[in-house]
């Protein structure tokens, strides 16, 4: 790119420009980085520097950047329809990739329910959970249960659920009650003395404790099965999520599983709930439905919640909720392109040696002096920088650790952004053992550099 060109839109991104999650003051010093183009798992800068998107652009990227595939399914549908209201009219790609992902998720989730984002799939989650007891004369079923340390998403409801102060506090005045409840993470219950399993069922207890007290008013548990990814990337044990089924069934609470990020074959399995072998009353998706494309989502629930939405129109039962680009045919025919390209490929399977390698290879940063809690699971891998790894310190906020390693990452071709002092990758499935092997080099030598081996 023209380097008079490059000026300016930099100034103008910096003029008329508000960043997500950025304090915007830090790029006096330092600009955003300008890409200009995207493809496979690189991204090019305006200055043509390679790096390696280690982060699947905020989680999204499944296949690669800029897949023909992908493309091509666009430029089709584009020439038949690029949207229409899906109120009172609906079109096949909405069909045919509803029909599809109900034969793929797990068993009992029937019923698909078209939104635009995560956020918003957890929103429709909530309020048809609620909807649901209200039309079964439960009015007082009206609160949620969340883990400490879970995000949801960013809108009012979605915050409400979420335990990541950091993010949330300032909101709480707008926010409705719910219950936060212990979050089964193995690294903060080790440094009390605890063990993993001994955490798991005391953070059963609690939410037995909870329930056993409270069941009446409690709609649902909103829960990230296996990985709490923005609240730190924390991987816990599959049978806390059988447990959490368990009481649920128990109490008769919905389970409602925010599959946004850690779906579609992020954790080595298309689905996270895979791994404990269980099916929610209500599932989120978003992120990789559409290959990291488009902004599509979905909420989908049993035929039991939906049934208590039939009814004749004079009943008021209707859910009314929707959005103005609900079930966008672009955004479905790239989804259901995405879900034929993991059948072709054979993703799931092809992905399994490379997970497993990055399993293998990502503990060895353990042996680096200020490196500790190494986990993993799938293409997703993290670890936590300590200034004391014996005493599980890490550094002052104001030092911005993280940060310095998102800047210097980029002078290694990284794209990398740490959350906090937690530095990690979630990789795009089509990463290969040699791509490992060279992000995981670069990251080594991103640590040498900031003297943290």
């Amino acid at each position: 790119m023209d380097i008079q060109l490059k000026n300016k839109l930099l100034k103008n991104d910096r003029d008329y420009v508000w960043h997500p999650f950025t304090q915007m003051k830090d790029y006096e010093k330092q600009d955003h980085v300008l890409i200009e183009k995207a493809e496979g798992i690189y991204l090019y800068d305006a200055d043509g520097s390679k790096y390696y998107d280690t982060v699947s652009s905020w989680w999204v990227n499944i296949h690669g950047h800029s897949h023909p595939r992908i493309r091509a399914a666009i430029d089709k549908q584009m020439s038949e329809m690029d949207h229409v209201m899906f109120s009172g009219f609906t079109h096949r790609p909405a069909i045919e990739l509803s029909e599809k992902l109900v034969e793929i998720t797990p068993e009992g989730l029937n019923k698909v329910f078209f939104s635009d984002n995560g956020s918003t799939a957890v929103e429709v989650a909530l309020k048809m959970s609620f909807q649901y007891w209200l039309h079964l004369g439960k009015k007082e079923k009206n609160k949620f249960v969340f883990l400490d340390n879970s995000y949801h998403g960013d809108t009012i409801g979605a915050v409400s659920v979420g335990g990541v102060e950091l993010f949330h506090s300032v909101f709480k005045p707008l926010l409705f009650d719910s219950y936060k409840v212990s979050s089964p993470n193995p690294f903060a219950w080790q440094q009390k003395g605890v063990s993993e399993d001994e955490a798991v069922s005391k953070c059963l207890d609690e939410v037995r404790s909870l329930f056993e007290e409270k069941a009446e008013e409690i709609a649902g548990f909103v829960i990230e099965p296996l990985v709490q990814a923005a609240g730190g990337m924390i991987v816990y044990p599959s049978s806390y999520l059988i447990g959490i089924r368990e009481l649920c069934d128990e109490f008769d609470i919905h389970l409602i599983a925010d599959e946004v990020a850690v779906g579609f074959g992020r954790t080595g399995k298309l689905f996270a709930c895979e791994h404990a072998g269980i099916s929610p009353d209500l599932m989120c998706l978003s992120k990789g439905l559409t290959a990291g494309v488009m902004p599509l989502s979905v909420t989908l629930s049993t035929l039991k919640i939906f049934d208590a939405f039939y009814d004749e129109y004079e009943t008021f039962k209707t859910f009314f909720h929707g959005h103005s680009f609900t079930g966008n045919p672009l955004a479905c025919a790239v989804a259901l392109e995405n879900l034929k390209i993991f059948e072709d490929n054979k993703v799931i399977e092809m992905i399994q040696p490379t997970s497993k390698y990055l399993q293998q290879r990502f503990p060895e940063f353990s042996d680096l002096k200020h490196i500790g809690n190494v986990r993993g699971i799938g293409m997703i891998a993290a670890m936590d920088i300590f200034e004391d790894k014996a005493k599980g310190l890490n550094y002052a906020t104001n030092k911005r650790t993280g940060y310095q390693v998102y800047l210097t990452g980029l002078k290694h071709g990284l794209i990398m952004r740490p959350l906090g002092d937690t530095i990690y990758v979630w990789l795009p499935l089509c990463t290969t053992i040699d791509d490992i092997d060279q992000i995981l080099y670069k990251i080594n030598n991103v640590l040498i550099d900031l003297e943290l081996a």
